[in-house]
């Protein structure tokens, strides 16, 4: 089974990407996704995020109020260090568990939705890497309008990850989506052609 790794700053399309591979049959195993799970009330990280971000991140039924985690973890260096500390080994276990159950239905491939992923260095256990690639004033254009993001929270969380450069250097494939939605199609494909 071929392992694809898909990332991108934020703002980048990513997803959007994801869908065209999973429209194409290609299971996606969305980082993201894994992470909302992770924190639903009763689970242990959401404990140890109120311990470490404060009990009033959780609302009164004791669900986590993302914009405040966000707004505290990602303040500083320090901060979304220790996010990461609590939320990424959950994450990578659930990961395996379903890489595994992928492998286990003969599936040729699978896609991996992580942005941190060249961050973290889990583009060397990918067997091949692509990279969502937007200029960083359309990120913010689309952070903005989206996303509901006012300029200077998009520009400071595009500050804090790694940079268009290293996540670049670490591609096998870049996918452009600084045009069109409907150039993406033919670029997740020709990737697939290119990888099966």
């Amino acid at each position: 089974m071929r392992l694809i790794g898909l990332t991108g700053g934020i703002g980048s399309g990513k997803s959007t990407v994801a869908a065209l591979f999973a429209e194409r049959g290609i299971p996606v195993v969305d980082a993201d996704a894994i992470a909302r799970d992770i924190v639903k009330p009763g689970e242990p990280a959401l404990a140890e995020l109120a311990d470490a971000f404060g009990a009033d991140i959780l609302d009164s039924s004791g669900a986590l109020k993302r914009g405040l985690l966000a707004e505290r973890a990602f303040a500083d260096t320090e901060s979304t260090q220790r996010l990461n500390e609590i939320t990424h080994p959950r994450i990578h276990q659930v990961t395996q568990k379903r890489f595994q159950t992928a492998r286990e239905a003969g599936e040729k491939a699978v896609v991996y939705d992580m942005p941190l992923l060249v961050d973290k260095g889990l583009d060397k256990d990918m067997d091949v890497t692509v990279v969502v690639d937007v200029d960083v004033d359309e990120r913010v254009r689309r952070l903005v309008a989206s996303r509901g993001l006012d300029e200077a929270d998009a520009r400071r969380r595009i500050a804090q990850q790694i940079s268009d450069d290293k996540r670049l250097a670490a591609a096998d494939f870049v996918i452009d989506n600084n045009g069109p939605k409907k150039d993406l199609a033919p670029q997740v494909d020709e990737v697939l052609r290119r990888v099966l």
